[in-house]
C-alpha cells in the first residue's frame, strides 16, 4: 500500500491549504482559487460524441469544503440539440442516449466502489 498524497493549493482566503488527494485527481492549477469552498478535486473526464446528436460528459469530482461539502460524485453534462426528426433520426437518437445510459450506470457503480473504499 502506498502512503497517501497530499496537495498544496493557494487560495485567497485561508492562504496555502495541505489537503488529501486521491490517486484520481489529475491535479490542481497553480492559480489561487477564490475560496477554500472552491477547491476541489477532478478526475478524467468521460466525453461521447455520437454523430453530433448527443454529448455526454461526466466527471468525478470533489469538493471536500463548504457548506455542504460534497463527497467524491459525478458531474454530468447531457447535451442533445434540438433538431427536426424523422423515424430513422428518432430510432438512431434514441440508440444513441440508451448506449450513454449503459456508460452512466457503468460509472455508479465505480462510484459505488470508490465510496465503498474501492479504488476507481
Amino acid at each position: 500500500m502506498t502512503a497517501a498524497r497530499t496537495v498544496t493549493v493557494p487560495t485567497l482566503d485561508h492562504g496555502l491549504i495541505t489537503i488529501p488527494e486521491p490517486v484520481w485527481c489529475l491535479g490542481h492549477p497553480d492559480e489561487p482559487a477564490e475560496y477554500r469552498a472552491d477547491v476541489h478535486h477532478s478526475g478524467p473526464e468521460h466525453l461521447v460524441d455520437t454523430d453530433r446528436r448527443a454529448v455526454l460528459a461526466a466527471e468525478l469530482v470533489e469538493f471536500p469544503f463548504g457548506d455542504h461539502p460534497v463527497p467524491p460524485s459525478l458531474y454530468v453534462e447531457l447535451f442533445v440539440p434540438t433538431a427536426t426528426m424523422d423515424p430513422p433520426g428518432l430510432e438512431g437518437l434514441a440508440a444513441v442516449l440508451e448506449e450513454r445510459a449503459a456508460e452512466l450506470r457503468g460509472l455508479a457503480l465505480r462510484l459505488a466502489v470508490l465510496r465503498a473504499g474501492g479504488v476507481w
